[in-house]
């Protein structure tokens, strides 16, 4: 029986071996890749600059090096491409600051990117949590950087990103508003709160990445039962950063302060059960269409940090939508100041 489990660990860590192996020759094929563009943009670089007398220089040069790469190499040495390798050079000067866990199809989604913290952002992000390509794409398009932007500093949300200081509150992670659009709902169709826990779960791998660093699946409609009363909490949640559970319930429609009431019950039933000393305070969300931010601030008390009410929206926001939900709260900012 020994003999029989020894072979089984074997065979076990030889597999890990293999597989780690494998990952490490794709990860090492792909960084290459990087290396090989950027090399190609220095040298595009340089020679462009011994001829910078002549503006048109740069587009002879380019035109000249794709029509003699292309029917040697392929289509990946077109113009488009060479000048994509030009770019990535002058954003990125110095090859040691190149990550080789990340390929070329990610760097050219970095480029993309004029703002150099937001570039730094998705950057880190993308190392520290090993984002695909497909990941960090949408990511960039749901605007996550800018979405953190409107509840945090600029300087807190890199810190946290380039791992020099551990997230201490809730609004730190949570996002607000939160965007659905991988649920395939549509935005004006008629649905009830189970389809929409039913298509949260069916995409948790997608949902845990809209969460945001830490969040770790724990339960779904959690059993409390207080007394002879029975209640159901729609989805818990842990956070390792925060060193606390989270529950979130789901609304359809708009928040009122029955919802925030029960949600606060909870909170509490899982500070006062199931939180362990070492642990810090539950966090409700409550995750819904639309809210009254007056009477979420009238309904909980003043120094309230465990209950937070955030909207979800079924699509991608463009820029405009962002910038118009920037000034709104920051109008509202100044008007709480008065």
């Amino acid at each position: 029986m020994n003999e029989i489990q020894d072979i089984q660990n074997l065979y076990n860590e030889v597999r890990e071996i293999i597989a780690s192996a494998r990952q490490n020759a794709v990860r090492s094929v792909d960084f290459c890749r990087v290396q090989m563009y950027w090399n190609i943009g220095q040298r595009i670089f340089e020679t462009e600059q011994q001829g910078k007398e002549r503006a048109e220089y740069g587009s002879y040069l380019l035109k000249n090096l794709a029509k003699r790469l292309e029917p040697e190499y392929g289509s990946g040495f077109s113009v488009r491409q060479l000048e994509l390798c030009r770019q990535f050079y002058r954003i990125y000067p110095i090859a040691n600051t190149l990550y080789s866990q990340l390929n070329w199809s990610q760097y050219k989604l970095l480029i993309s990117i004029s703002d150099e913290d937001k570039r730094a952002y998705y950057q880190l992000e993308a190392v520290n949590h090993c984002w695909t390509k497909r990941e960090l794409e949408r990511q960039i398009n749901s605007q996550l950087y800018e979405r953190l932007l409107l509840s945090n500093d600029k300087e807190s949300v890199l810190a946290v990103a380039r791992k020099e200081r551990i997230p201490q509150q809730p609004q730190e992670i949570i996002k607000d508003p939160m965007v659905l659009e991988f649920l395939g709902l549509e935005q004006k169709a008629s649905y009830y709160e189970k389809d929409l826990e039913q298509a949260l779960i069916t995409h948790l791998q997608k949902f845990l990445l809209e969460l945001g660093n830490g969040f770790t699946f724990v339960a779904r409609q959690k059993r409390i039962l207080i007394e002879d009363d029975e209640f159901f909490a729609d989805l818990v949640f842990y956070n390792r950063l925060l060193r606390c559970f989270v529950v979130i319930e789901l609304k359809t429609d708009k928040l009122t302060h029955q919802d925030l009431g029960q949600l606060q019950m909870y909170v509490n039933y899982y500070d006062r059960m199931e939180k362990t000393q070492d642990e810090n305070p539950t966090i409700g969300i409550l995750l819904c269409t639309s809210k009254n931010d007056t009477v979420v601030k009238m309904t909980l008390p003043e120094d309230n940090s465990s209950i937070l009410a955030s909207q979800y929206q079924l699509y991608l926001p463009t820029q405009d939508q962002l910038k118009t939900e920037v000034e709104s709260l920051l109008r509202l900012a100044e008007e709480s100041k008065e």
